[in-house]
């Protein structure tokens, strides 16, 4: 099959002009690959490269990985965000360390049933890993496709998906799937970026259909964006002694299994209320002493932290929580949100 003039410009700039480093480049180790692409799931190269960097020294193989504490594992990812990406992460390099004996699978079809590899991780692992035409479909490829083409279908829809991925398939080198994978994903990011894109250091501009109608700007299109929940939380972080009380996050939403200081989401219940005004458990009742704003993909949660010092623990934080010393407390994995607040007020 012949190359597509897409494709030779692109290797063309990827050999002579790709400047860009990073650690997992022309990597063949399969573990490392997957790593790195559960990590930038959701984050830039730039966020996550400490963190790939962190999770290789400390697992240099699946079996480290496999063998580690979960909450080894959760306080390495902290700052991340994503957290499902992290329990994914770990319950695949054991399946993979139980199941497949350490290796991981060889083929696409095979890496699409490990957890928490969709059909654009399998398309990297395969190419990078192993060499197989599989053509890699994420936000930067969609970029370049959609400027190139000026191709109208919105990126976000059904429809979209089928249109860039018959675009992609029709453009792809598949003698060269690894080289020409990498290439794309870095023109987008560093050439064909979402504003202000370098045209002019740009090897396909001279067939690009934006680019030469003037509409870069214009592309990719998208369907109106879903609107943004806005949530209130209130901690109360409960002190006795030298101890601090926790939670853990068990139920499905936001920041599940991580821990938290005690949540009201909403007005206070009315069992918290009674408690701080009762003097025979409060000591001290300071409100309000921190705010914070975290802004997820489709949520906007704001935060207040209350600090109660108690005289005496009272039936309602008997649990389920735990009571644990304030010098542990870095010991736990917590949402950004609560690190912030222990890295401003570090001793309450």
């Amino acid at each position: 099959m012949a190359v597509s003039v897409f494709a030779q410009s692109l290797l063309q700039w990827h050999s002579e002009s790709n400047s860009r480093i990073l650690p997992w480049k022309e990597e063949k180790d399969p573990y490392k690959i997957w790593l790195s692409e559960i990590i930038l799931q959701q984050t830039r190269a730039e966020q996550g490269l400490p963190y790939y960097v962190k999770f290789i020294s400390k697992y240099p193989t699946v079996f480290d990985l496999a063998a580690a504490p979960e909450g080894e594992v959760f306080k390495l990812w902290q700052g991340l965000g994503y957290y499902a990406r992290c329990r994914n992460l770990l319950f695949t390099a054991r399946a993979i360390v139980a199941q497949w004996q350490g290796v991981f699978p060889q083929t696409y079809t095979e890496l699409l049933t490990l957890k928490g590899v969709g059909e654009y991780t399998a398309a990297a692992i395969a190419s990078f890993a192993y060499d197989l035409p599989h053509p890699v479909i994420d936000g930067n490829v969609y970029r370049v496709l959609s400027r190139y083409f000026a191709e109208p279908t919105p990126i976000n829809t059904p429809e979209g998906k089928k249109v860039f991925t018959a675009l992609a398939n029709k453009v792809f080198d598949a003698q060269h799937p690894a080289a020409y994978n990498q290439a794309i994903m870095d023109l987008g990011a560093v050439v064909c970026k979402p504003k202000q894109a370098l045209c002019n250091l740009c090897y396909l501009s001279d067939h690009c259909k934006a680019f030469n109608t003037d509409q870069v700007d214009q592309y990719p299109l998208k369907l109106q964006k879903i609107k943004v929940k806005e949530r209130f939380f209130s901690y109360y972080v409960f002190l006795h002694k030298d101890q601090v009380y926790i939670q853990q996050r068990t139920h499905k939403d936001v920041w599940q299994d991580l821990y938290e200081f005690w949540l009201s989401e909403g007005p206070a219940p009315a069992a918290l209320s009674s408690l701080l005004a009762d003097e025979q458990f409060v000591l001290e009742y300071r409100q309000n002493i921190f705010h914070y704003k975290q802004r997820l993909t489709h949520q906007l949660i704001r935060s207040d932290f209350s600090l109660v010092r108690l005289k005496r623990i009272p039936a309602l934080l008997k649990g389920p929580g735990i009571w644990i010393n304030k010098s542990e407390i870095h010991d736990y994995s917590f949402p950004k949100t609560i690190v912030s607040f222990l890295e401003e007020i570090p001793y309450f």
